[in-house]
């Protein structure tokens, strides 16, 4: 299948001359349509830096960042805007959910900005509202909703445009287990059943485990990447807790 998304040769740079830090160097890699994979590594490892790069967020100081056919990194002003809006889906740990909305109006909203007619977002939110079993909560309020119900709005206000690529920075950070679980399990369903491109950030093993493919990153650069293959889930993660331990990370913030 043809990347959606292509990284060739980025490096990033904070600081002066006088005190400069290396964040990304020289990190080339792809992620294929219909890929669901996560990206880990320790604190200050980069990973963050590179997901918010490519999510827009923040500028590489060198090499080119590639989604579908456009090379994000020559976008600017209203151009990077449409296209942040248009193929970019975001999952943050916190959700970032609108207070003042109901679920169906956080799902709606990136609908409503493109203008789209009223009659079409109803039956699109009504689809991934099905499609992620939050038909129940879709009148509720953030203030309502467990932290497991949030991470499925979250997530289908992510899908709700059809965005070429879904980025997800630490989607289970802030839930208990078994929140966590269930939101994994509709990611999958999300990639397994909707096709939906998932790039997601995180440092915890279990999370990774769910990814059909980890890249791990350390002091800026690719350190290692394993595929799940045709491994069940169980023995992805032991795969990826032996890869935590050459990282010389302490398991104890892998898992």
């Amino acid at each position: 299948m043809e990347p959606v998304l292509k990284i060739k040769n980025i490096e990033k740079y904070y600081g002066n001359k006088s005190s400069l830090t290396k964040a990304l160097d020289n990190i080339s890699f792809e992620v294929k349509k219909g890929e669901f994979v996560a990206i880990m590594g320790a604190s200050g490892s980069g990973k963050t830096t590179l997901l918010n790069c490519i999510s827009t967020i923040d500028k590489v100081t060198s090499g080119n960042i590639i989604i579908g056919d456009l090379d994000i990194t020559k976008l600017k002003g209203n151009n990077l805007n449409k296209f942040r809006r248009e193929e970019l889906g975001f999952i943050f740990q916190d959700f970032s959910l609108l207070d003042t909305l109901t679920a169906y109006e956080n799902i709606a909203l990136a609908l409503s900005i493109q203008n789209i007619k009223a009659k079409e977002i109803h039956e699109r939110v009504t689809k991934v509202a099905k499609d992620l079993d939050i038909e129940s909560i879709l009148k509720k309020y953030p203030y309502q909703m467990s932290g497991g119900q949030k991470g499925r709005v979250a997530s289908a206000r992510a899908i709700i445009t059809n965005p070429s690529l879904i980025l997800a920075d630490e989607p289970t950070g802030a839930l208990d287990s078994k929140s966590a679980k269930m939101l994994l399990e509709r990611f999958e369903y999300l990639n397994d059943e909707l096709c939906a491109t998932i790039l997601m950030v995180t440092h915890d093993a279990f999370t990774a485990s769910y990814a059909s493919r980890v890249i791990f990153i350390k002091d800026g650069k690719i350190f290692s990447e394993i595929h799940r293959g045709n491994d069940n889930r169980k023995v992805f993660f032991d795969k990826i807790i032996d890869v935590v331990t050459l990282l010389g990370g302490d398991l104890n913030d892998a898992l």
